[in-house]
């Protein structure tokens, strides 16, 4: 976290234009996910859809070009009959490595502690 006595106003600003730029990159909820689904190796459409469980064709197609054109996927067609697509990572996507790393184990433990907070609190008898 950054700290006012470390930083000087245009440092701040510099740090809260490059955490736009890749919250903007990275938006909605199915970005993140489909570059996790695809860290297994390179999947056919269908494939993705049943990984992400709830997104949409229409949705998926729309996040995969946005991926590709963003250089996180790329997209091979096969010449098979009928067609094969598939798509998988580039190199380029391991630079999200820890940023994907990092929120797996803040997720873990935000459920984990949204979980015990549910649990009854045993209160001490008088």
């Amino acid at each position: 976290m950054l700290r006012p006595e470390q930083h000087s106003a245009e440092a701040c600003s510099a740090s809260i234009m490059a955490v736009k730029d890749a919250l903007y990159m990275l938006n909605g909820k199915w970005k993140l996910p489909l570059i996790v689904a695809l860290s297994n190796g390179s999947m056919r459409f269908n494939d993705i859809q049943r990984a992400l469980d709830g997104i949409t064709p229409k949705i998926l197609s729309k996040e995969l070009r946005e991926l590709e054109l963003n250089e996180f996927i790329v997209r091979k067609v096969l010449p098979t009959m009928p067609v094969t697509v598939t798509y998988e990572l580039t190199p380029y996507s391991n630079s999200l490595d820890r940023v994907v790393t990092e929120l797996r184990n803040w997720g873990v433990q935000h459920r984990e502690r949204i979980i015990a907070g549910m649990r009854p609190q045993k209160t001490k008898q008088p």
